[in-house]
């Protein structure tokens, strides 16, 4: 039942480090290969799709010389009547009316079914991306999160993967219809006139290369869009959710300031990769103006000699257009692609980051440990080249109460994230009753550990859940029974539907001393055999002080605790106080016995009781 640490709305690492420059695209054809390989869960799925689209995009194909035919009986009509003939069939045009109408159903039929399926493939695929994304975040070292933005991590999760879902979905089923039109319509204007087919294609070249610059031109205002997009969810999660501090200390120019830089630089990218992409469709559109001038001149010209029919020309035309526009698409596509290929190289990215080991071979029981903690030749640097904790050792006995104190930077916190496992130590060890930590699961292990923090954390929901977290199975006499040993049961059982209220988001509508009963209610329902406690008194009246004062004397009975002290004369009775500087443990002892050595925990003590009398 680990707390975390919010960060403070203008502290940690913001989201604009590492924005000099847009980052070029990286690997599309790796990155695409693993989409693949992920889209290959759904191969049936997928057969399906490409037989329903190339059937609809064939039935469609088919129309236009089918209704080709119908012009030319109208115009041989019209000829037989000037010429004093029957006249127009309009039987047989009708039934060719008829029988291409349901070509087109048939082909919007298979259209809808594929689209049925493909729009399936997508969200079940973002549906798996997002469950290993979130599995991933539990598996992640906690070094990872100290150098990301909370909105950057977010981005992965929602932007990265809705854009793929949205483009992988468009661009899949328009792939294998515009490949499929291409080559079916080619068939079809070589049935009609090889000649006329050989002057559409000259459009070819000209369009490939069109797409070819563009493409390479838009790729990485793709990704970088993307980036942009994550630094500027990042910057929001991070400022705005604390805009009251922004408020009291006049900030709002200077964020408004950093938040206009980062807009900036995403729309810079954005609307460089959507100019681009509104690029292709009038230059296509001109390319393929060319074509038709080119098919009607020669298409007149060879109706003339009887080598076509007049409905030809309309059908070929109808191809014509038919041949450019899914080379359009394929531009699209291509664009498509580009975003798609983007977000997904951040998602995959994201998984492929080294994890922490979860588990061990062999892994040591926490069945029946006590809480013995022993600090073995302890040496550690956040940095190998930086060590901040040399040649630390000491010996805690069960039920020992031990007392961590220093000014702030002193590495206080840094002890207890070793012990958590949240880092390991670079040599040395950290022993629980005779088994180094690095020999449990860290689930296991962590289950030994109660924390409560300086930071709450509280969710959105009842107080009585919030309690809970800490042992979810526990019944509602055991939280209410946690709640009266944490000296909480009173002021919850005064607020407004008790044990029942819903606490907000920022669970602001309870105070801060509050906050801290319902956290150490909490740790006193998980029953931990190892107390973290971060002193956190000192934004409280004294009255609310007493209440946490005893409510943690209760919860640290019979166990053993490492308490980060701010105050002293809290941790005179503390077995063990460990007194740090600058990342290194210079003093260990009782109380009395470090007063008595006069170093810079005695001056330190009396600084603080100093300052107390004159108060």
């Amino acid at each position: 039942m680990a707390e975390t640490r919010k960060r403070g709305p203008m502290g940690g690492h913001g989201p604009m480090k590492g924005m000099g420059t847009t980052e070029k695209a990286k690997d599309f054809k790796g990155t695409m290969k693993k989409l693949i390989n992920y889209m290959a869960a759904f191969k049936l799925q997928l057969i399906f799709v490409v037989i329903f689209a190339i059937g609809g995009t064939i039935f469609t194909i088919v129309g236009p010389k089918i209704l080709g035919q119908a012009t030319t009986e109208i115009f041989n009509g019209l000829v037989s009547k000037v010429s004093g003939g029957g006249g127009i069939d309009f039987t047989k045009i009708g039934k060719i009316l008829i029988f291409t109408l349901g070509l087109y159903v048939i082909s919007a039929l298979f259209s809808f079914v594929q689209g049925f399926i493909m729009t399936g493939i997508s969200q079940k695929l973002t549906y798996r991306l997002r469950r290993e994304l979130s599995e991933k975040i539990n598996r992640m070292p906690m070094n990872y999160f100290d150098t990301k933005s909370h909105g950057e991590v977010l981005s992965r999760v929602t932007n990265d993967v809705d854009t793929l879902s949205q483009s992988l979905n468009q661009s899949a089923t328009q792939l294998i219809t515009s490949v499929t039109t291409i080559f079916g319509v080619l068939i079809m204007m070589l049935s009609i006139s090889p000649l006329m087919t050989l002057v559409a294609l000259l459009i070819l070249p000209i369009s490939l290369g069109l797409i070819s610059v563009i493409m390479k031109k838009s790729q990485k205002y793709f990704r970088g869009q993307q980036e942009y997009l994550g630094n500027v969810n990042g910057q929001v999660e991070e400022v705005y959710g604390g805009h009251n501090i922004v408020k009291v200390f006049n900030k709002e120019d200077d964020v408004r300031a950093d938040f206009d830089e980062t807009n900036d630089k995403l729309y810079e990218s954005a609307w460089k990769s959507q100019f681009f992409s509104g690029m292709m469709m009038p230059i296509m559109q001109f390319v393929g103006n060319l074509g038709y001038v080119g098919v009607a001149i020669l298409g007149g010209y060879l109706t003339i000699k009887n080598t076509i029919q007049v409905g030809d020309i309309q059908s070929f035309i109808q191809y014509v257009r038919s041949f450019t526009q899914p080379i359009q698409q394929v531009a699209q596509v291509a664009n498509l692609l580009q975003s798609t290929a983007a977000a997904s190289e951040r998602v995959f990215e994201f998984l492929g980051e080294t994890e922490e080991d979860q588990t061990v071979e062999n892994a040591v029981s926490v069945d029946g440990l006590d809480g013995n903690v022993e600090f073995k030749d302890v040496h550690f640097g956040y940095n190998e080249d930086r060590i901040i904790i040399n040649d630390f050792s000491a010996k805690v006995t069960e039920g020992q109460k031990i007392a961590i104190v220093g000014p702030t930077g002193a590495g206080k916190t840094t002890m207890i994230k070793l012990l958590m496992r949240f880092y390991d130590v670079n040599s040395g060890a950290i022993l629980v009753d005779g088994h180094d930590v690095r020999d449990f699961n860290r689930s296991e292990l962590r289950q030994m550990f109660g924390m409560v923090l300086q930071d709450t954390w509280l969710f959105h929901g009842s107080i009585k859940d919030n309690i809970r977290y800490g042992r979810l199975d526990a019944t509602d006499d055991e939280v209410v029974a946690a709640a009266k040993a944490a000296h909480a049961h009173r002021f919850i059982q005064t607020l407004p539907h008790g044990y029942d209220m819903e606490l907000n988001e920022e669970a602001s509508n309870v105070s801060q001393g509050q906050k801290q009963l319902l956290t150490i209610a909490r740790a006193i329902l998980a029953d931990p055999k190892i107390l973290i406690l971060d002193e956190a008194t000192s934004s409280v009246d004294t009255r609310t002080e007493e209440r946490i004062q005893k409510a943690m004397d209760n919860l640290m009975k019979g166990r053993t605790s490492f308490v980060i002290a701010h105050r002293l004369s809290t941790i005179r009775d503390a077995d063990l106080i460990l007194v740090m500087k600058d990342g290194d443990i210079i003093e260990q002892g009782t109380h009395e016995e470090l007063l008595a050595a006069g170093g810079f925990y005695c001056n330190l003590y009396n600084s603080q009781f100093e300052k107390a009398e004159a108060i």
